[in-house]
C-alpha cells in the first residue's frame, strides 16, 4: 500500500527530527510492505525566508491533497520582530483552519523507563501517568477578533465559541474516555468566562448519551495546580484552544520531557496533521542534540488514526520502549542519570538508528 505524506520540516530542529521520523516510517514500510511517498513543502520561518509568507498557498494545497501531514516545528527568535500576520506561528493556524483539523489529541504518557526524568516525587506519580488532553484547535481566542487602537496604546483578543464547535470536542472526549478509564474532565473558567459556561452547558446536554463516563469540571487554574499535585486523578481532559495549549505543555513536562510527546490534529475527513508538541529549539538546531522520539511517536499516531495500521503503530511504540529499556537516552530524558550514562547518552541520529533497528526486531 502506498501513502502520500506531506512533510513540513520547518524551522530549528524541525529538519533534524523529521528526518529521523521518516527513517522510522521507512523501516515500518520495509517490514510490513508499505510505501511512504514524501512531498516536502515550506511553512513557518523557512517559508518566510523563501517566499515572504509563513504559509504559501501551494503548501496548504499540497497538505490538503496528501494522505497525512507530518510537521517538525516552526518559529524562532529570528522572526520575532515581524508583525503578527507574518510570524511563523501563523502557519500553524493557517494549516489547522485550512485543513479543518479541529481536534488536537495530545497523550501525556510517562513511560516507566523515564520515571527518573520526571520532576515530581515518586509518591506523586505513583505507577505512572497516562492522560489524554483533547484541545479544541480552530476556534476560541486564537481565531477571534483582534486588533489595536488607533493610538496603539490598547489591544484586544476575543474569545468566541459556538455550540457546535464545542460539541464535537466534547463528543471526542466522551468517546475517548469510553476506551480508557471512563473519566472525562472539562477544564474551563466558568466562574468568569461566558464561553466557559457554554462549554459546561454543552457537556451537560450530552452526558446522558454516555452513562458509563463520569463527567467532572475543573477551573483551569486549579487544573494547572492539580496536574503537579495529583496528576493521576485525570484520564481524559477536554478544553478550549488556549487552555489546552497551556495545560498540554505542562503535562508534557511532568511526564519527563516535552521531547517525548506526540500529537494528532484531526477533523471529520481529509488528512490529519501530526507533530511533536515541543518548539523549534533553534539553539540546538543541526547539532545532533534534539530528541526525535516525539516526532517518531507522532508517526505512530499517523499510522493509527489516518491509515488504520494498528499493528504498525504498535511496532513503533514498542520499538521506542525497547530502546528506552536498553538504557539509551538523549540529553533531555537522561534525568539524574546523565552523568553515569556514558555511551548510552546519544544524539539525534544515533537515536534514529536505534529505533530503526528495533522496528525490525520487535
Amino acid at each position: 500500500m502506498k501513502y502520500n505524506i506531506a512533510l513540513i520540516p520547518g524551522d530549528g530542529i524541525g529538519p533534524d527530527i523529521v528526518r529521523e521520523a521518516c527513517r522510522a516510517l521507512d523501516a515500518v514500510g520495509l517490514r510490513f510492505g508499505h510505501a511512504f511517498v514524501y512531498t516536502e513543502v515550506l511553512a513557518g520561518g523557512a517559508a518566510i525566508d523563501s517566499t515572504g509568507h509563513p504559509l504559501p498557498e501551494e503548501t496548504l494545497e499540497t497538505c490538503k491533497k496528501a494522505d497525512a501531514v507530518l510537521l517538525g516545528a516552526v518559529g524562532g527568535p529570528k522572526w520575532d520582530t515581524l508583525p503578527g500576520s507574518l510570524r511563523p506561528e501563523k502557519a500553524l493556524l493557517g494549516l489547522r483552519g485550512g485543513m479543518q483539523v479541529y481536534a488536537n489529541l495530545r497523550p501525556a504518557l510517562m513511560l516507566k523507563q523515564l520515571a527518573d526524568a520526571c520532576p515530581l516525587k515518586p509518591e506523586v506519580i505513583g505507577d505512572g501517568l497516562d492522560i489524554l488532553i483533547i484541545r479544541e484547535l480552530t476556534g476560541g481566542i486564537y481565531f477571534g477578533d483582534r486588533g489595536r487602537s488607533d493610538d496603539n496604546r490598547s489591544a484586544w483578543d476575543t474569545e468566541a465559541y459556538s455550540w457546535d464547535e464545542i460539541a464535537r470536542i466534547i463528543k471526542i472526549g466522551f468517546e475517548s474516555a469510553l476506551k480508557r478509564k471512563k473519566r472525562l474532565c472539562v477544564v474551563d473558567k466558568a466562574n468568569i468566562l461566558e464561553t466557559s459556561r457554554l462549554w459546561r452547558e454543552v457537556a451537560e446536554s450530552m452526558k446522558h448519551n454516555y452513562p458509563e463516563v463520569v463527567l467532572s469540571y475543573m477551573y483551569v487554574d486549579n487544573a494547572a495546580m492539580q496536574l503537579v499535585r495529583n496528576p493521576g486523578q485525570f484520564d481524559v481532559i477536554a478544553t478550549s484552544n488556549m487552555f489546552g495549549d497551556i495545560l498540554s505543555d505542562e503535562a508534557s513536562q511532568i511526564t519527563g520531557s516535552i521531547g517525548m510527546l506526540a500529537s494528532a490534529s484531526l477533523g471529520d475527513s481529509g488528512p490529519g496533521l501530526y507533530e511533536p508538541i515541543h518548539g523549534s529549539a533553534p539553539d540546538i538546531a543541526g547539532q545532533d542534540k534534539a530528541n526525535p522520539l516525539a516526532t517518531i511517536l507522532s508517526c505512530a499516531m499517523m499510522l493509527r488514526y489516518s491509515f488504520n495500521l494498528e499493528k504498525e503503530a504498535w511496532t513503533i511504540e514498542r520499538a521506542v520502549e525497547r530502546v528506552l529499556d536498553d538504557g539509551w537516552r538523549t540529553g533531555d530524558i537522561a534525568g539524574t542519570s546523565v552523568g553515569s550514562l556514558g555511551d548510552k547518552l546519544v544524539g539525534t541520529t544515533k537515536m534514529g538508528d536505534l529505533i530503526v533497528d528495533a522496528i525490525g526486531k520487535v
